[in-house]
């Protein structure tokens, strides 16, 4: 049989195998875990067989425990089942993996390891997850590449059914899972052939069945028996090792890879081994290759079978001439005496005159390098090595952390490429779609691995790509670049661009400017470093070909194609004109031949817009000043700009020491001046009606309307007075109206402008590119913050009112565009100063809380939203603990009160009867503060200045609870419903986008029949679940539907009687998001709310339940009677039920009625409720 070679990740190969041996997969996403899911849903709905001749029943719960209790169930049920999971989520999977060991049930749990959320989130690799599981007593299998997960993916599924044992078979999450490599991919009947037949049959015959084995499972022992039971599987489990390696030896004789529990690597005679598991052992065998020619006798251990660990096969392959060993844990336990790999290789070795010693490494997807490998080495060769070392970082408090040999390199025989991309513009795509190219159609070997930072869009990214004539090992980010290319030349101001490119290399950089300005604009380091490297430079204008295209902001294809333009030793270039296109048809033909076409004419255009800078050899003379300028602010120029510089890997660990519990300072995003538009807009007061409405539907509050007094204006450190406006309206005597942008921390999605009314057809706002405004940033700057916000001119009730309200939500990491942020800066703006906020993990956590960047702000008196996450899960009783402690506060404040006012001085009695009469509410509370806290301070009562020490609690909070429709609908439904259910002041906000957008755009119980998402890859068959129906069935909370694009005044109102009501509130926000595929884009977001509403997609109301008390009907519906007959045509104006037609042809129909008629039904029922 012919070997079949293919670019892929470590998720798909996985889901390759876990197809293949699989009847049932109940699904549920999570980063870096969700494509092996999103992969084994679409090939069931094409329906692909597995090796038993049946396409897989693939479902999509509500969680990850459902998720796992699903498996459970089906493995009962008689049929072969897998999940696949990560970090937090794999946690939430224990209690049913304890069920499935002890029932000893074959299901293969796929496992993209990731970091736990502990002090902050992380969504990168290591082990904690997996070491969470070390005890439960499944099997434990652990790949080490990509190749390795497509080979021993399939043994996990071979030894759970032949040894009837749950496995979790694991490999480093983004670095394994997502590194695309060229691999083997085994063959279904390869796999089919090493099944064994006998121990499956006995599975089947041992299911639950009333017919053939009606039988009792999972019921009570007492502590007579308990302690036996558990006893007696020891033989079953000791088994195990010797299947496992049974199977891997299977492996190796067909693929002639060599597999075993444990593997050696290095010299025969080592005196010293590192011993690891994960991705890393490919760095330290290329450390060992360099090491070894240098003489040094060293090697490496391969952990693939952790559990059950197996003293027999780690003593197999450990040299005789071993002195010392070092052990590598991807992982940190708190107060033990070391870390698990290392504790159990010390409780086999204990009895060796063997110096053992243990460290640990790549926490968070930390990069581990080849110096820090050696690192390893040379302190083995100390006299007595230290143990719980570090490496890749600097610990300078605990002095933990070996040094680096910095003229250490490793030999290598492939091209290496780094592209610095930014978020959105498609360069990760185009990078993707490179590799694959390059692996399928050439006999190199291909490695792809990508980077980023935590912006939801508009961040950088970088692709870290590597072709070469032998397997590529290099599990560690591109540090000696033979090309560097730059999708945006601000970059050039704010990264080292060219740190990591070789002698001799080739830079090439996207840019506006021509060859002679280029010059001009470069920094003097940037054009030093392509002196002394010798490089070679290249621009091309990738944004003007992109436009005059028709692309919009999307690079990608411009920039891949001049990439083999300048790369024909990889592909010639006609060659990879034709593949480049042919993957374009691939990528793209699901969104039309319109598009496709678009690809074509950027693959043909980029190819032939370079153009050759001459580098000057005298730029090596040049001075270089530092380029990170200082703001006299410590914790943002040793904090902030460092990590934004892309260099927080240099950060010691005594920069986190006053960050011990992961608390972020407020404010500090809007400092960032993130500088990635090209076009922001410029106002022109002549065609402004002052309505606001471009400040109301701004996702990152980066246009603000002011009202300024003659000192204000005179404060402005430059002169605007020709450029304001004379105020409408009473009240605003003395004060002039001015539109100001702030250009550097603008991402130019362009709403405002669309959303501008103009006077008399001619828009207040155009956009135009960044340069002709950039003069206005200080501007922007004083104003933001200098300025005062006079809230007091126009009611609060109206767009105009609120647009002069101080936004305490601020230049988030959000998207371009986003549909979900316009009503957090609405919230800020009502109630910021007061909010308490409880933010579910998702996107909205992301663009909120992503160190450094902080988009919560405070004012003048040091007051704004004091914000937090926990978990996915756990959101709703998270906020629901905060109101708690409250309550708490609430009622010893009054009790403290009681006890004592008697004592205390007349006019302090009469404040504090005051004070518990208006408790709860908060402005009268506000305005007895200064006055009750003067007189406490000067009172002979000393029981009453207990009062003193709650000076922050006299206030009553705005309780918040914030999150996505994923968690309200789906894992965080249970805890919401607990919420509403008591009647608790805390107020609910769902940004509904009705799909998971911060792991990739799964479909939740929030998506509407009809609609491709992942994990419903043929158009989702059910309807959308109606939160607001469910919330409404309770009687005494709070419900409102709003769409700000569709009434932004219904929005405010709805908010402002949320808050105001003393009982549990649910606002569900409809959310446009870039998953949805609006044609123009969401700059055209607000427009699509409105068609939303018009044509009954979605409705707006309010429920109150203070009405019924005044013996009203609570429910207010306040959107007009839909117009149907747009229904359809505003489902095909979204990519995501456009695409139906082409993917599920014969049901396209069909699907899209069902959702017509889920809308008529959903009105229907509000149209009783308001006949009632």
């Amino acid at each position: 049989m012919s070997k079949k070679y293919l670019s892929m990740d470590g998720n798909t190969a996985a889901a390759h195998v876990a197809y293949a041996f699989s009847e049932v997969a109940s699904i549920y996403p999570i980063t870096p875990s969700s494509p092996m899911a999103e992969n084994a849903e679409t090939w069931a709905a094409q329906g692909k067989k597995n090796i038993f001749g049946s396409a897989v029943n693939v479902v999509e719960m509500q969680s990850e425990a459902g998720a796992a209790g699903a498996v459970h169930g089906a493995l009962q049920g008689g049929a072969l089942a897998t999940t696949f999971t990560a970090s937090q989520g794999l946690l939430l999977m224990i209690p049913n993996l304890y069920k499935i060991q002890g029932e000893l049930l074959p299901g293969v749990f796929h496992v993209a390891a990731r970091a736990l959320a502990t002090r902050s989130l992380n969504i990168f690799g290591d082990h904690q997850d997996v070491y969470a599981c070390r005890q439960i007593g499944a099997p434990m299998i652990c790949s080490h590449s990509v190749q390795e997960v497509m080979d021993l993916g399939g043994i996990a599924h071979l030894t759970a059914i032949k040894a009837s044992v749950p496995v979790i078979h694991f490999f480093d999450g983004f670095r394994t899972s997502h590194e695309i490599q060229k691999v083997e991919v085994m063959d279904y009947d390869v796999l089919e052939s090493l099944l064994d037949k006998e121990a499956l049959k006995k599975f089947k015959e041992n299911a639950l069945n009333p017919h053939t084995n009606p039988i009792e499972r999972g019921g009570a022992e007492n502590d007579d028996i308990y302690f036996q039971g558990r006893e007696a599987q020891n033989q079953h489990y000791e088994a195990v090792v010797e299947v496992v390696a049974d199977y891997m030896k299977k492996i190796s004789e067909i693929t002639g890879r060599e597999y075993a529990p444990f593997t050696y690597y290095g010299a025969s005679d080592a005196t010293r081994v590192i011993i690891a598991m994960g991705s890393v052992t490919e760095t330290v065998k290329e450390t060992i290759d360099e090491l070894t020619k240098r003489g040094e006798k060293v090697g490496l251990v391969k952990v693939h079978l952790y559990r059950p660990f197996s003293p027999k096969y780690l003593l197999d392959v450990l040299p005789e001439t071993v002195e010392k060993v070092a052990v590598l844990d991807r992982t940190k336990e708190m107060g033990a005496t070391g870390e698990p790999l290392y504790l159990d290789v010390v409780s086999v070795l204990k009895d060796k005159d063997i110096k053992m010693i243990g460290g640990r490494y790549g926490m968070g997807s930390k990069d581990t390098t080849p110096r820090q490998i050696k690192a390893v080495y040379d302190h083995l060769n100390e006299e007595d090595p230290f143990t719980s070392f570090t490496i890749g970082i600097i610990d300078d408090v605990t002095h933990l952390s070996l040094k680096e040999d910095p003229e250490f390199t490793v030999e290598a025989d492939y091209t290496a490429c780094l592209f610095y991309g930014l978020g959105s513009d498609g360069t990760v795509s185009a990078n993707k779609s490179s590799i694959k190219i390059i692996g399928d159609h050439t006999d190199l070997y291909s490695q792809a691995y990508f980077a980023y930072d935590s912006k939801k869009a508009g961040g950088a990214t970088r692709s870290n790509l590597r072709f070469g004539h032998t397997p590529i090992r290099a599990t560690y980010y591109v540090n000696n670049a033979d090309f560097v290319s730059c999708s945006l030349d601000n970059y050039c101001l704010k990264y080292d661009m060219l740190k990591n490119l070789k002698k001799g290399g080739t830079f090439l950089l996207n840019t506006e400017f021509n060859e002679e300005e280029i010059v001009d604009y470069l920094p003097n380091k940037l054009k030093k470093q392509l002196a002394d490297k010798e490089a070679k430079f290249y621009i091309i204008n990738a944004n003007k070909i992109a436009n005059e295209i028709g692309m919009g902001r999307r690079t990608n294809t411009i920039l891949q194609s001049a990439f083999f333009a300048l790369n024909p030793q990889i592909l010639p270039i006609d060659k990879a004109v034709e593949y480049m296109k042919s993957m374009a048809k691939k990528t793209y033909g699901k969104k039309g031949d319109a598009v496709v076409e678009l690809n074509y004419k950027a693959i043909d255009a980029g190819k032939d817009a370079i153009v050759e800078v001459k580098v000057d050899s005298t730029w090596s003379n040049l001075t270089v000043n530092e380029t990170r300028q200082r703001t006299g602010d410590d914790h943002f120029d040793n904090f902030v700009s460092i990590i934004n510089s892309l260099d927080g890997y240099d950060l010691p660990v005594s920069a986190f020491m006053d960050k011990l519990d992961g608390s972020m300072q407020s404010g500090v995003a809007i400092k960032e001046k993130r500088g990635i538009a090209i076009e922001v807009p410029k106002w022109n007061k002549e065609n402004c009606i002052q309505c606001n409405n471009c400040v109301m539907v701004c996702p990152h509050a980066t246009i603000r309307a002011f009202l300024l007094d003659e000192d204000e204006m005179k404060a402005l450190p430059q002169d605007i007075s020709n450029d304001v406006l004379k105020p409408m309206g009473k009240n605003v005597d003395g004060l002039v109206y001015r539109i100001q942008v702030s250009p550097d921390n603008c991402v130019g999605c362009g709403l405002c402008v669309t959303e501008c009314p103009g006077m008399r057809g001619n828009k207040a706002l155009t956009m135009v590119p960044v340069k002709e405004e950039l003069e206005n940033a200080e501007l922007a700057d004083y104003m933001y913050s200098h300025v005062a916000y006079k809230a007091d001119r126009y009611p609060t009730t109206t767009v105009k009112g609120v647009g002069f309200m101080r936004p305490y939500f601020e230049v988030s990491g959000a998207c371009g565009g986003c549909g979900e942020t316009p009503y957090y800066r609405l919230a800020s703006q009502l109630f910021g100063k007061d909010m308490r906020i409880a933010n579910a993990t998702g996107c909205s956590s992301i663009y909120t809380g992503s160190t450094p960047s902080t988009p919560c702000t405070v004012d003048e008196n040091g007051q704004g939203p004091a914000w937090a996450n926990s978990l996915f899960e756990d959101n709703a009783e998270y906020g629901f603990g905060m109101k708690l402690a409250e309550n708490y506060k609430t009622k010893y404040i009054l009790e403290t009160i009681e006890a004592h006012k008697d004592n205390c001085e007349t006019e302090l009695q009469e404040v504090l009867n005051k004070y518990v009469e208006v408790k709860g509410q908060r402005e009268e509370e506000r305005a007895l503060y200064d006055q009750l806290i003067t007189l406490v301070e000067a009172s002979q009562c000393e029981g009453i200045k207990a009062l003193l020490d709650m000076k922050g609690d006299l206030v009553t909070k705005s309780q918040w609870i914030v999150g996505g429709d994923g968690w309200a609908y789906d894992i965080g439904y249970g805890g919401v419903d607990h919420v509403l259910a008591n009647d608790q002041n805390i107020n609910i906000l769902v940004l509904d986008t009705e799909v998971y957008s911060n792991t990739g755009g799964q479909s939740s119980k929030s998506s509407q029949a009809g609609s491709i998402a992942k994990f419903t890859a043929s158009g989702k068959a059910v309807a959308k679940k109606d939160l607001a129906q469910i919330a409404m069935a309770y009687g005494h909370v709070y419900v409102a539907q709003v769409a700000m694009g569709a009434n932004p005044m219904q929005t405010i109102k709805a908010f402002k009687e949320a808050e105001s009501y003393d009982g549990p509130s649910l606002i569900i926000a409809y959310s446009p998001c870039m998953e949805h595929g609006i044609k123009g884009g969401l700059a055209n977001h607000q427009q699509q709310q409105k068609r939303a509403i018009e044509c009954g997609y979605f409705n707006l109301l309010r429920y109150d339940p203070r009405l019924e008390e005044a013996g009203k009907n609570p429910l207010q519906v306040d959107s007009k009677e839909p117009d149907f007959t747009k229904f359809k045509d505003f489902l095909l104006s979204e990519n995501r039920f456009a695409q139906l037609s082409k993917i599920n042809p014969d049901h396209a129909a069909d699907l899209m009625d069902k959702c017509e008629a889920d809308a008529k039904k959903r009105r229907a029922r509000l149209d009783r409720m308001t006949k009632e």
